[in-house]
């Protein structure tokens, strides 16, 4: 399906953040590029009016195929998803997050689509099925379970604690003051903070680290040197579903298949890691609404 003309200009103007959304993030030529390159469409603003080449861009998007009748383009929910990140609205006093969501399916609305909202503010563009967003339409792709059994680990009895907050991160006295300010921020906000150091309930030390990621909501992993160990603790949380926010001191540690994932980046000296902690509490802030403080 593609969407109507009139709901790619409005998503156009909110895009550039133009009136009447101005409760959207503000973009300008140059961060009109990165906001479609940052979703690997590569697109560069051309020097023409703003919104018009927003709409020429989505026109383009909008005529893809989809696999889907019912939905529009990979690429169109792509660039929909994206314009709703979270991230896009922090330390923007002038943006509102919440109004943005209701404006934008207000949008699909009229296109038969809706937008389910997951605990992390995070989107999913679904169709509607009289009134109601349906997640269970043939052929639309939808939120999958899978349950396995690990022949590595030992899958824990105890239910997992919503407010913990698990950190990987490379041993070492350098990263102390790094652990240090993440403790400062779920401290002030009254989360449970822990590192594999911390604990020491099993016989092997991996399984003490299986046990942290999986009683936690949400995974602080520092990439900071390139640690192996870090790496292969982030797949573990990925693959179990947990929320993972990414901290670094050098974006080129970072591997390239997690690039997409926006990073926390920090200086170890005293102004770099009270940026950290201000950084971060925006960050879980979102997560945790009812611990805004």
């Amino acid at each position: 399906m593609k969407l109507k003309k009139t709901s790619l200009i409005k998503l156009a103007e909110m895009i550039c953040g133009n009136d009447p959304f101005t409760y959207f993030p503000y973009r300008s030529s140059s961060q009109l590029t990165n906001f479609f390159v940052n979703i690997d469409l590569d697109y560069i603003h051309d020097g023409s009016t703003r919104s018009s080449w927003v709409t020429s861009v989505l026109k383009e998007l909008n005529s893809l195929s989809s696999q889907h009748e019912n939905m529009p383009s990979n690429e169109i929910v792509q660039v929909i998803k994206h314009l709703l990140d979270p991230d896009h609205f922090l330390f923007n006093d002038s943006s509102d997050h919440k109004k943005s969501i209701d404006a934008v399916s207000q949008v699909l609305k009229v296109n038969k689509l809706g937008i389910k909202v997951h605990s992390n503010n995070q989107i999913q563009v679904l169709p509607i099925n009289k009134e109601f967003v349906s997640s269970q339409t043939k052929g639309v792709p939808v939120e999958k379970t899978i349950t396995f059994s690990p022949t590595v680990f030992k899958v824990p009895p105890e239910p997992m604690n919503p407010n913990l907050i698990s950190v990987m991160m490379p041993f070492g006295p350098q990263f102390d003051g790094t652990y240090q300010s993440i403790r400062t921020v779920t401290q002030h906000m009254g989360l449970d903070c822990r590192r594999a150091d911390d604990i020491w309930n099993n016989s092997t030390f991996i399984q003490d680290i299986f046990d942290l990621i999986y009683y936690a909501e949400v995974i602080i992993v520092d990439f900071t040197g390139k640690n192996p160990n870090v790496m292969y603790e982030t797949g573990i949380a990925h693959t179990l579903g947990k929320i993972v926010i990414p901290i670094t001191q050098n974006m080129e540690d970072i591997p390239s298949d997690l690039r997409h994932h926006r990073a926390l980046k920090y200086l170890s000296n005293k102004e770099g890691l009270h940026k950290l902690s201000v950084d971060l509490y925006e960050k879980l802030i979102n997560i945790f609404p009812a611990k805004s403080v």
